[in-house]
């Protein structure tokens, strides 16, 4: 059994579970998730200018999409953790790829928080990708936060936005703001809960800090400030809302019947430390988890923590490897060591980073809830570490491939980065690397729940190791992998288009052009099982 360097009471560790918020932001693409994310950065003063890290020089890109493919297009390719202090309070905040051909790494992010907020367009409501990141935050029973954004452009009436996410989503929304005109008539926010009206003042850009106004809504001169006709309608949606009974209780919210519901646009600041404040009282605390143990609670004297992401070449100067542990209780030391179920062996933790996107700093202790990176020890995806008995949480998901490409290398000489590259992307959970077996070619297949994937992989692969490739894309779109006997399976009557391979594991592997195709092969041969990859 390994012992903890130093003891900590336990009313110091109570207190430091109390004060951590763990939660991912998850949307749609294009609903604003990344600039709401920025803004909550802004508000919490942990960056001075929207799009710019506190210190950092010339950088306007956002500060949760640091890799060079995400600024070229755009759009978050990978899960980054940012942590932040705000008001006593110390946030780890999981920002998520928003495009479905990521959302095995935002799946695997999202078992690490305790909670979620879902960001949703005022025109668009509840998109696919959306209710898909809905359904897994509510096969883990994580309760859900709703921001709903860009109310300054012409959207949809708040009333048919709540009725839908009812509708749709099955969960009662209780709204905790309401909007205050739409549009270009947008001018801020009624505070529900504190019968206090807030109007914005726009900056330049959005980049800075908008002034409030405070105001009652029974103010004569109310009027006259934000215009008869909205003051009007102001009036009467509230006495609607108030009318309707509906009120927030934590309970509720924590069993996932209920989401809380803030208006506002990032874009423009309005609305947003309005919600970072609701963050501290309504985000959950750390919460215990399940073992093969039994639960594990966070304040349990134990240090236990999981592995739910790896991240290789964070910087580019030393071409590290990282792993992302959760804490889930005790307190965790720089350089103590812990048991690793998989390696069977205990591991010294001494190369331990308190993360900001890309950024990072040496940190010597971090509690329940925080996220720290642990540099270059040998861990992988779903790996447990722990300070006393050995436990293990549940194992991160892997998703079914659905996308398979031939990986050409452009230039031979470069055969050495290349495998190392691929090695280590395929580490990362990037993708899944194959080789075939009933084939004189050696190119490695890549599978992946999505094309752009592929893209991924070719860009990192030039940016991180100098290598230039491309991809043939191949027209199988199932994989099943394959269990028997030796001699059953070399009997199977496969199909000419099939490709026969083998994964990382040594595990065989089929691939199939259609489900018809994998099901026939199946059916006629029962002695042999065909397994999707869960």
């Amino acid at each position: 059994m390994v012992q903890d360097i130093n003891v900590i009471s336990t009313a110091q560790l109570e207190q430091e579970v109390a004060r951590r918020r763990t939660f991912a932001i998850i949307s749609h693409p294009d609903a604003g998730k990344t600039t709401l994310t920025e803004k909550l950065l802004l508000y919490a003063g942990a960056v001075d200018i929207a799009g710019t890290v506190r210190t950092k020089k010339n950088q306007r890109h956002a500060t949760s999409d640091w890799m060079a493919i995400e600024q070229q297009r755009g759009i978050s390719i990978t899960s980054t953790v940012l942590q932040f202090d705000y008001e006593g309070h110390r946030f780890n905040l999981l920002d998520t790829p928003g495009h479905q051909d990521f959302s095995e790494d935002t799946y695997r992010t999202l078992t690490a928080v305790d909670s979620a907020v879902m960001v949703l367009d005022c025109a668009k409501g509840i998109e696919p990708q959306t209710l898909k990141l809905f359904e897994v935050c509510r096969m883990r029973h994580i309760p859900i936060l709703t921001f709903i954004n860009k109310m300054d452009m012409p959207g949809r009436d708040p009333l048919d936005l709540l009725d839908e996410i009812e509708r749709v989503l099955g969960i009662a929304p209780v709204p905790m703001n309401w909007p205050i005109g739409d549009g270009h008539n947008f001018q801020g926010v009624y505070d529900l809960n504190h019968s206090r009206i807030l109007r914005f003042e726009r900056t330049t850009g959005g980049q800075h800090r908008v002034p409030v106004q405070a105001a009652d809504l029974n103010d004569p001169a109310l009027g006259s400030l934000i215009g008869e006709t909205i003051c009007q309608r102001l009036r009467e949606e509230v006495a609607l809302i108030d009318g309707a009974g509906t009120e927030f209780d934590n309970a509720q919210f924590l069993q996932g019947s209920i989401t809380p519901v803030f208006f506002g646009s990032a874009i423009n600041n309005f609305g947003v430390e309005v919600f970072l404040r609701s963050l501290i009282d309504l985000a959950p605390p750390p919460v215990p988890r399940m073992s093969n143990q039994g639960p594990v609670y966070p304040t349990d004297d134990q240090f236990t923590g999981f592995v739910f992401k790896v991240q290789a070449n964070m910087d580019p100067h030393h071409r590290d490897r990282m792993a992302f542990v959760r804490i889930c209780s005790g307190r965790f030391q720089k350089d103590m060591q812990a048991f690793n179920p998989r390696l069977g062996k205990t591991v010294r933790l001494n190369r331990v980073h308190r993360l900001f996107a890309q950024d990072r700093e040496i940190v010597e202790e971090a509690f329940p809830g925080d996220v720290v990176g642990l540099t270059n020890t040998g861990l992988t995806l779903g790996d447990t570490l722990s300070s006393g008995a050995p436990i293990a949480y549940d194992p991160i998901p892997r998703f079914q491939p659905e996308r398979f490409g031939m990986l050409r290398l452009l230039d031979i000489t470069k055969s050495k980065h290349f495998r190392k590259g691929l090695e280590q992307l395929e580490e990362e959970g990037v993708i899944q690397v194959l080789y075939a077996t009933d084939s004189s070619r050696r190119e490695p297949i890549l599978a992946a729940v999505g094309t752009l994937q592929f893209d991924v992989v070719a860009a990192r692969l030039e940016a991180e190791y100098g290598v230039r490739t491309s991809v043939d894309f191949l027209p199988h779109s199932i994989a099943r992998w394959i269990e028997g006997r030796p001699e059953a399976i070399e009997q199977v009557t496969w199909y000419s288009t099939s490709i026969r391979a083998r994964d990382r594991k040594g595990e065989m592997v089929v691939l199939f052009h259609t489900p018809f195709e994998a099901d026939y092969v199946a059916r006629n041969n029962p002695d042999i099982t065909f397994k999707t990859l869960n």
